[in-house]
């Protein structure tokens, strides 16, 4: 055939041929697939390893011999990228689930790399024989491998979502994919909970499983932007080490500081950058009160320690070792993986629902096979029962048959022109013509020993038959019904889970402040005051008593607290801020204190503060809320126990502010004041006890230019209050429903 050449435009043949490897590499190196959350190399090593017999109950393999077989049979794309596949996976401190089980330097978390494959060996977890390759020829496809000399699984039969689970990091043309792992027990305590209720929302999902737990513990500060993570399957997530600070135990030692727990991004080379960077913190006068930096991990976990100066501020030196170092350090989430054959940003939603749409063509699969298996064993029984009542019949087909052919010809379709019958078997030829057992019957008959014809052989065989029946008809009902499939599945996730499940490692939190034990201070008895201009400041207790009158006139705020003390300060704006006694100043009289802006979130010219306590002081008690557009609720200073500075208190519709706030006591009744003079008086008794998330319940209908003033507890004494220039005792209002109009005074 004559050479033929097509002329084209260079630009076309260059797109069409790059998008062509783009989405080679998309889909067949970088990407893993939804369904076992796998890239091609690690469903390649896996696979091969499990048909080497290198799994959990047989030794070890040398790796060499597993990247060898790997590279000939399924992944001819040399043996440096399938070594470092199967050495990944078979490291604890990258992979919350190791899929391999290492003997040998597997390299450390520090950055050291694996020893040579000729030195090391592997095989395969129990956890991946259980989870990932069990029942695998009969319920996920093949495929030819690169050569159609063999077959290779499309997809491994994973049981549980380790796209999840392991997470996943790669980089193909034009895309990234960026997952974070995740805990076992949570990711099946969330699938669990989504078959009983597949509409739940994102933020519902996120009380089964809480945001990503890595293998090197930490902080994830940003727990506010996780349900948008999730969401939308891309953000970014703030990770934190987690500083211990330990106070010396004699003359000779020093205060430390220590880092007991990494950030995920800081394995390999980054702990080593750490502690270079500490020390160039030091030489440049930045942390003078560090003397020494030391790693003393080891195989029980990470721990690098700071030795510190007499009286150094730990709250300063956190702060620095954030913001200056990698131990806080953000990870991007790009939860990018192959579905339905292209690459799709996945949501939480998304993910499950892919997962749950293979689970149910994998049991599928499995239940059809093991339900024609016991069809076929179903026909064979059958036939021996059968077989057994004209036994006597057989015997003498056997006996005129010349040979098996015949035999079998006639047990199938009663044809014995061919068959030439003693004196004494003519007799059931009448019987013989009769018969018509299938061929997988006749050919049991045939291979028949004698011996089951012993009458407990006998009851043995009408026994396995009505086990047999039984096994039908709970696979016809498994595979007819999606309600006994989704059983079967919870089941099977819930063994997995009390097998294999661990504990949390990361902590998650929504707060800027660093996590350590603070230096104990001596503690004293002082008074918190704050004046109406946002000042604050501390007193002791003897110049508090010297001056008590002055000082109760002049400021707005007079709380009776220790100086170890946390302060809450509730806002018109519906927030709650949190401070510190320590960070207040402790004055004498006439000094003029700090502004509550300086040591808080808290901004004067965005919000007023309607409350202030001291936080010690609401244990077991209740605050009462209400806002300017009528609601009103009761929550539990429970929910204020909280580390974080500032947190929503109270959730306000639009344009509303919170009118009034005050201290449950032992009252029962309250009366509702609005700006135009109405009054509503209701039992507290009406009003219910919520979150701090929620905004409350009507407490008094408002015409369209009213607002709710304030609100008034009644409780044995009497209230009375002054409105337009007449007296009110507010006891003698009539008691009403909540939710009421109110009269007018």
């Amino acid at each position: 055939m004559a050479e033929q050449i097509l002329t084209t435009e260079y630009s076309e043949e260059m797109q069409k041929s790059y998008l062509d490897y783009s989405m080679s590499v998309i889909t067949s190196r970088a990407v893993p697939d939804i369904r076992d959350g796998l890239k091609p190399v690690q469903r390649r090593v896996l696979y091969d390893m499990n048909e080497l017999h290198a799994t959990h109950d047989h030794p070890t393999y040398k790796s060499a011999r597993i990247c060898g077989d790997t590279m000939g049979k399924y992944h001819p794309h040399g043996d440096a990228s399938i070594y470092d596949t199967l050495v990944v996976m078979a490291q604890d401190f990258k992979r919350m689930q190791p899929l391999v089980h290492g003997q040998g330097n597997f390299g450390s978390i520090e950055g050291d790399s694996a020893a040579a494959p000729r030195y090391t060996e592997a095989k395969l977890e129990k956890f991946t024989d259980d989870t990932m390759l069990k029942d695998m020829n009969v319920m996920v496809p093949f495929q030819p491998n690169y050569d159609e000399t063999l077959r290779e699984p499309v997809v491994l039969p994973a049981r549980i979502p380790y796209f999840l689970l392991n997470g996943s990091e790669g980089i193909a043309v034009g895309m990234t994919t960026s997952t974070p792992s995740h805990n076992l027990s949570e990711i099946i305590d969330l699938i669990l909970a989504y078959l009983r209720n597949p509409a739940m929302e994102t933020a519902e999902m996120m009380k089964y499983l809480p945001g990503p737990d890595f293998p090197t513990g930490g902080i994830i500060a940003n727990k506010s932007e996780l349900v948008d993570i999730y969401r939308t399957g891309s953000g970014r997530l703030k990770l934190r080490g987690k500083l211990v600070y330990e106070k010396k135990q004699g003359r000779s030692d020093r205060d430390k500081l220590v880092v007991t727990e990494i950030p995920y991004t800081m394995v390999g080379a980054g702990i080593s950058k750490f502690m270079s960077d500490v020390a160039q913190l030091v030489e440049d006068k930045k942390l003078p009160e560090i003397t020494d930096i030391s790693n003393q991990s080891d195989k029980n976990g990470v721990r690098i320690v700071l030795d510190l100066k007499q009286g150094t501020d730990i709250e300063r030196i956190t702060n620095i070792l954030y913001k200056k170092t990698k131990l806080e350090d953000t990870f991007g989430v790009n939860m990018l993986a192959i579905n339905e054959g292209r690459p799709e940003t996945m949501t939480l939603r998304a993910i499950l629902k892919a997962y749950l749409k293979f689970q149910y063509q994998i049991l599928d699969s499995k239940y059809k096979n093991l339900l024609q298996k016991e069809t076929d064993k179903k026909e064979i029984q059958d036939g021996l029962i059968k077989a057994v009542d004209l036994i006597d019949a057989i015997i003498a087909l056997l006996r005129s048959s010349n040979s098996q052919v015949d035999a079998k010809k006639a047990l199938m379709t009663g044809d014995v022109k061919d068959i030439r019958f003693r004196q004494r078997d003519a007799e059931f030829k009448e019987t013989i013509e009769g018969f018509s057992f299938t061929e997988r019957q006749a050919q049991a008959i045939l291979d028949m020993k004698l011996s089951k014809l012993i009458n407990l052989e006998l009851l043995e065989l009408k026994k396995e038959h009505a086990e047999t029946l039984r096994r039908m008809k709970e696979y016809r009902a498994i595979l007819s019904s999606r309600d006994k499939m989704n059983e079967v599945l919870a089941q099977d996730l819930m063994l997995i889970r009390e097998e294999y499940g661990k504990p949390r490692k990361t902590l998650i939190e929504d707060s800027k402040e660093a996590v350590f034990d603070e230096t104990k201070v001596a503690e004293i008895d002082c008074y918190y005051l704050q004046d109406k201009f946002g000042y604050c400041k501390l007193m002791d207790e003897q110049t508090y008593q010297r001056n008590q009158e002055a000082v109760d006139t002049e400021y707005r705020f007079v709380l009776k607290c220790k100086n170890t003390d946390n302060i809450l300060l509730f806002t018109d704006s519906g927030n709650m801020h949190q401070i510190k006694c320590q960070d207040v100043p402790l004055g004498k009289y006439r000094d003029k204190g700090v502004p509550i802006d300086n040591i808080s979130k808290y901004s004067a010219s965005a919000e007023e503060i309607l409350f202030a306590a001291v936080k010690a002081s609401l244990q077991g008690r209740s605050l009462i809320f209400a806002t300017t557009d009528g609601f009103v609720k009761i929550v539990e200073a429970t929910e204020f126990d909280t580390a974080n500075r500032l947190v929503t208190a109270t959730k306000l519709n639009d344009q509303a502010k919170v009118a009034s706030i005050q201290l449950m006591g032992y009252e029962t009744d309250i009366v509702f004041e609005t700006d135009n003079a109405y009054f509503l008086r209701c039992s507290l008794s009406d009003i219910p006890v919520q979150k701090k998330t929620a905004k409350g319940v009507t407490a008094i209908k408002l015409s369209k230019d009213d607002h709710l003033k304030t609100f008034y507890l009644l409780g044995t004494e009497p209230v009375d209050i002054t409105v337009n220039k007449k007296p009110l005792s507010l006891n003698r209002l009539k008691l009403s429903n909540r939710a009421g109009k109110g009269t007018k005074h």
